[in-house]
């Protein structure tokens, strides 16, 4: 590429390390320039071996970049990438794009109005294994139904353990919106949530969709089971069988990088508009938001 896209990234928990400045400063189409955090002490711990500038003046880091990645809590994300786009800055959001439905309409509203690019990391979405999968589904066509399950033990311990804003939203804000991608991209348009029911003991979440075409689909997540490793798996089902997809072999740091291509692409094509941009963060929002009010 003639000229590299440079990005900053808010934020410095264990996800910023381990996926989100890596990746950013390995990626040959982006100059990973700069870090913002609340703490100043936190931010230069992170840049420091990408040299990157730590910021925590949030007006002052946009001046230095071109386009933000986000890897902070949602009610936070939800207001400083509103501020972001509305400076004219692209944006790479985490899911769920915000704390609220109400904040994520205004999100997607200032997106939209700048004009700037965005994409959301459901990360999954951009693995090769499941895009061959939902091609194949695609072709096929005519599914009558179909399921989604995720179990781990992410908050008894480990990296995401102590993470605030997981406790609080549980697997239906950290997982949910990567299961209801799937089966929205596979079955159809999830146009009504039939029932949920949520176990809080063991945040266990138990949720049926209706689609736009007749299907009926089902989700249960939990974070809180024992199990070891991650066991995630999608399937559907109809006139053409069973087909399922389960714990691929593609890592988090390969799907990042194919979101980052699509990025850059995005960019330097003037498009602002992509399979997983704001407006899906959007409608997966507003999922969640009615997933939470039928489980009352």
């Amino acid at each position: 590429m003639e000229e590299q896209l440079r990005t900053g990234l808010v934020g410095a928990g264990p996800w910023a390390r381990a996926i989100h400045a890596p990746l950013l400063a390995d990626h040959p189409g982006i100059r990973f320039t700069s870090v913002h955090t609340r703490r100043i002490e936190a931010g230069r711990e992170l840049a420091s071996p990408y040299c990157a500038e730590a910021y925590d003046d949030f007006d002052q880091f946009l001046s230095t970049v071109d386009a933000v990645a986000f890897a902070v809590p949602p009610e936070v994300q939800g207001e400083l990438a509103l501020r972001a786009a509305t400076a004219g800055k692209h944006v790479i959001l985490e899911k769920p794009i915000a704390g609220s439905l109400e904040q994520a309409e205004r999100l997607a509203d200032a997106v939209e109005g700048a004009g700037v690019a965005s994409l959301v990391v459901l990360t999954r979405r951009f693995a090769a294994e499941t895009q061959e999968w939902l091609a194949g589904i695609g072709r096929a066509g005519d599914w009558t139904g179909g399921s989604a399950k995720w179990f781990s033990g992410a908050l008894l311990g480990g990296d995401y353990s102590t993470s605030a804003w997981r406790h609080s939203g549980g697997a239906l804000a950290d997982i949910g919106p990567h299961m209801f991608d799937l089966l929205d991209a596979a079955l159809g348009e999830i146009t009504e949530v039939l029932a949920a029911k949520h176990e809080a003991a063991t945040d266990l979440w138990h949720v049926m969709f209706g689609h736009s075409g007749g299907a009926v689909s089902t989700a249960s997540l939990s974070m809180r089971m024992p199990v070891r490793p991650t066991l995630w798996q999608i399937s559907v089902y109809g006139e053409h069988g069973y087909r399922e997809l389960s714990n691929n072999n593609a890592t988090g740091a390969d799907c990042y990088t194919a979101l980052l291509d699509d990025f850059l692409a995005m960019i330097h094509s003037g498009t602002s508009e992509h399979p997983c941009d704001v407006r899906r963060g959007l409608h997966l929002q507003r999922l969640l938001h009615e997933v939470r009010h039928r489980a009352e």
